[in-house]
């Protein structure tokens, strides 16, 4: 078993929100009945907070997520981990197991400053992150089957009573309530962007529009299904990060696929693959297919949004104010072609 560490150092924007999610953890580690010898490291910082476990006292490991302050309800994290179970029991898709506190509890809760906070340990799962800098189609072909089999168990799982997940429609997107903020506040936005965009985000809702929200294309989705979310051992791949999951247009997913890399020239090879690897184990018409730049230019614009937001994120620091400046080429190309290609 191995754990890929990432190659900087998670950064908070201020010290207080590092107290914060520190005193969480640490807290949170006394219900689970590890040793006095237990030892946590941040390893990931994005939306949560996520620490690597390890107590040389009771020889037990674990990674422990801090969710960020305000972002899930409670019944929220419940919800996820109810479909991450389900997926796990009823497909070959491998996901997160939740290891529950003491006291029985999948979820941690407490109060940090008169705020309530969660907390959820799950097991390591054995494997590492596909590396991002030498992607091949066959990466891209297994994750389009992976993508395909969730899709599917959407479809025909029942979710429990209460079950509570946000949706990512196009109002909680690009529109007038968007999550993630406006892609007008990203980095390095200038006006000639604000009125190219723009155009581009118009042209995203009047084919959203048109493509509806029917059963078969409209639904629970993992929401940010990339090759980093993928822990990979031989022959075996887990799936990993639910946080994001929600309601959102099925093939909003190839778009989360591609996260980060959409202006890389490979992109229409691994859309290939991808696509093949979907069709082997559920449909996608062609009608579909001719939709999916569009879900990638509207995660596109969404990530604009994200980076000008996440600062402290590993991504922001790797790509900053070129991001933006690599976003231009692609909504040229989208306008150009009427919403068929990015490439």
């Amino acid at each position: 078993m191995s754990i890929e560490l990432p190659s900087n150092t998670p950064q908070y924007q201020t010290e207080e929100e590092a107290r914060r999610d520190d005193v969480v953890s640490a807290e949170a580690l006394q219900h689970y009945g590890l040793s006095a010898q237990v030892e946590h490291e941040l390893i990931s910082l994005s939306e949560n907070a996520t620490y690597l476990v390890n107590d040389p006292g009771t020889g037990r490991t674990g990674v422990l997520r801090v969710h960020r302050q305000d972002y899930h309800p409670l019944r929220a994290i419940q919800s996820e981990l109810d479909w991450i179970t389900a997926v796990r029991r009823d497909t070959d898709v491998a996901t997160n197991i939740v290891i529950p506190t003491e006291a029985g509890d999948r979820v941690y809760v407490t109060n940090i400053d008169g705020v309530e906070r969660y907390a959820v340990m799950f097991e390591v799962m054995p494997g590492i992150e596909p590396d991002h800098t030498v992607l091949h189609a066959t990466s891209f072909e297994t994750l389009g089957k992976i993508t395909g089999q969730l899709h599917q168990h959407a479809k025909t799982w029942e979710p429990p009573a209460g079950f509570q997940r946000f949706s990512w429609d196009w109002e909680h997107t690009l529109g007038k309530t968007p999550r993630w903020g406006k892609w007008e506040d990203g980095f390095s936005v200038t006006p000639d962007d604000v009125e190219m965009f723009g155009k581009a985000a118009e042209l995203i809702r009047q084919r959203l529009e048109a493509f509806g929200k029917g059963p078969n294309r409209f639904g629970l989705t993992h929401a940010d299904l990339r090759l980093a979310n993928l822990l990979v051992e031989g022959e075996s791949v887990n799936v990993i990060d639910f946080d994001d999951c929600g309601y959102a247009w099925y093939l909003y997913d190839f778009g989360a696929a591609v996260s980060f890399i959409e202006d890389d020239p490979r992109v229409p090879e691994w859309q290939s693959a991808w696509v093949e690897g979907y069709r082997s184990v559920a449909e996608l018409s062609a009608e579909d297919e001719e939709m999916l730049a569009t879900f990638v230019l509207l995660r596109r614009l969404l990530l604009v949004a994200w980076m000008g937001s996440h600062s402290h994120s590993r991504e922001c620091q790797e790509q900053g104010d070129s991001f933006t400046v690599n976003t231009r080429p692609l909504v040229r190309r989208y306008l150009e072609s009427n919403g068929s290609s990015i490439n």
